[in-house]
C-alpha cells in the first residue's frame, strides 16, 4: 500500500474532544501501536488477534494467581523457624516479581504464551526436605537454587540441556511429573490434618472432626466441582471460597485491608549471596544431593510442561521439538536465578498456561499480559 492510498495518511478534519485533544491523531497513534505489536509477535503467522491475546493472558493469570498465596505459605514454614519474623508479605512480593520477570522473558524473548512462577513441588522440597528435613539454613538453600539457575543458564547456552532432554525416556519424564503431584498432595493432606503421621503405619487418618480439617475438605470438594465444570480460575475461586468460609467461622482472621503500597523484600533480597558464603560450612555431599534433585526435578518438570503445552498449541515439529526451545529454557533459567536473588524457590513453567491456550492465546503477548498482572498483584498483600 502506497502512502497515497493509506487511509491513515489521508488528511482528516481536526476533531477534538472537550480537552482539546485531536481524536484522529490519537486514533492513528493507537493503530500504529497495534500494528507494531502485531508485527513483533507475528500475529499473521499465528492467526492471532489483539483482544484474544489479552483475554488469554488474563485467563492464564487467574488460573495461576493461587501461587501468590500458596508459595509464601509454604516457604514461610522454612524461614520462620530459623528467623522468627513474619515475612509472608515479602514472600508475596518475591513470588509476584519473579513470576513477572520470568514470564516477561518468555513473552518477549521466546515469544511463547507460557507463564512461569515458583514451582509447586520444588517449593515443598525446598521447605520440608532441605530446610526442615536436613536442617540446612534457608539462605544456603537459596544459594543452592541460585547455583541451579546459573548451571541451567550455562547448559542452555551450550545446548547441553536440549541434548539431555532428548536422551531421557518419555516414561521417566511422565513419572517424575506424577511423583511431584503426589508429593504436593501428601504435604497438603498432612498440613490440613486429613492425614497424620503414625509410628505404626507411617501415615494414618487424621482427626476429621477438627474445624480446620472440615473446612479443608469442603474446600477440596468446592475446588474439585469447579475444575470438573471447567470454570476458569477454578483453583483461585476454590481458594477464595475456602478462605471466606474460614473467615466466617472464625478459623482464620479477616484480612486487614485490600490494597497497600508494597515494601521491598529487604529481609529476603540478596540472601542467596549470604548463603553462598556459608556453603563451605555445609556438608558437600548434602549440597550436591540437593543440587541434583533441584536440577533433576526442574529439568523434567519444565520439559514435561513445555511438551504438553507445545502439543496443545501445535508448536512442536515432526521430531517433537520446539522451534525456539532453547529460548523457553532460558526464560526458565533466568527466572530461577532471579527468583533465588529475590528470595524464592525454583521458578518453572506452569501447566496452567493451557487455560490461556484454550482462550486462543498463541503469541508471546499472552505471556506479557500475564507478567504485567503478576507485577500489579503485589499491591494486594493486605488482602492475601
Amino acid at each position: 500500500m502506497t502512502p497515497e492510498s493509506d487511509p491513515l495518511s489521508e488528511p482528516r478534519p481536526v476533531v477534538e474532544d472537550t480537552n482539546g485533544i485531536d481524536l484522529w491523531s490519537r486514533f492513528r497513534q493507537s493503530r500504529r501501536c497495534a500494528n507494531a505489536i502485531a508485527k513483533f509477535f507475528q500475529f499473521d503467522q499465528h492467526q492471532a488477534k489483539l483482544s484474544t491475546e489479552i483475554l488469554a493472558g488474563v485467563t492464564t493469570f487467574v488460573t495461576m494467581a493461587y501461587i501468590l498465596v500458596v508459595n509464601p505459605d509454604i516457604l514461610s514454614n522454612a524461614i520462620f523457624l530459623q528467623q522468627p519474623k513474619d515475612l509472608f508479605g515479602e514472600l508475596v512480593i518475591a513470588t509476584g516479581i519473579s513470576a513477572a520477570l520470568a514470564t516477561l522473558v518468555m513473552g518477549l524473548y521466546a515469544k511463547y504464551p507460557f507463564a512461569l512462577a515458583p514451582g509447586m513441588g520444588l517449593n515443598a522440597y525446598f521447605t520440608f526436605s532441605v530446610v526442615l528435613g536436613l536442617g540446612i539454613d534457608w539462605r544456603v538453600a537459596l544459594a543452592a537454587v541460585l547455583i541451579e539457575g546459573l548451571i541451567f543458564i550455562v547448559l542452555t547456552v551450550t545446548g547441553v540441556r536440549r541434548k539431555i532432554v532428548t536422551g531421557i525416556p518419555e516414561c521417566i519424564k511422565q513419572a517424575t511429573t506424577t511423583g511431584i503431584g503426589l508429593f504436593i498432595a501428601y504435604i497438603g493432606l498432612n498440613s490440613s490434618g486429613i492425614i497424620a503421621q503414625s509410628q505404626a503405619t507411617t501415615t494414618t487418618l487424621g482427626e476429621l472432626t477438627q474445624p480446620a480439617t472440615l473446612v479443608t475438605i469442603v474446600g477440596i470438594l468446592i475446588t474439585s466441582a469447579l475444575i470438573a465444570r471447567r470454570i476458569t480460575g477454578a483453583l483461585l475461586w476454590g481458594i477464595l471460597a475456602t478462605a471466606l468460609l474460614a473467615w466466617i467461622l472464625g478459623i482464620a482472621p479477616w484480612p486487614q485491608g485490600i490494597v497497600a503500597l508494597p515494601q521491598w523484600p529487604g529481609d529476603l533480597l540478596g540472601q542467596a549471596f549470604v548463603g553462598l558464603s556459608q556453603v563451605v560450612q555445609t556438608n558437600i555431599w548434602e549440597l550436591l544431593s540437593i543440587l541434583f534433585v533441584l536440577l533433576f526435578v526442574d529439568l523434567f518438570d519444565t520439559v514435561g510442561t513445555l511438551t504438553g503445552l507445545g502439543v496443545k498449541a501445535g508448536y512442536l515439529n515432526q521430531k517433537g521439538e520446539f522451534a525456539h526451545g532453547s529460548r523457553a529454557f532460558m526464560a526458565d533459567a533466568i527466572g530461577t536465578t532471579a527468583g533465588a536473588i529475590l528470595g524464592t524457590s525454583t521458578v518453572t513453567t506452569y501447566i496452567e498456561s493451557a487455560s490461556g491456550l484454550l482462550e486462543g492465546g498463541r503469541t508471546g503477548l499472552t505471556a506479557v499480559v500475564t507478567a504485567i498482572l503478576f507485577a500489579l498483584s503485589i499491591v494486594f498483600i493486605p488482602f492475601l
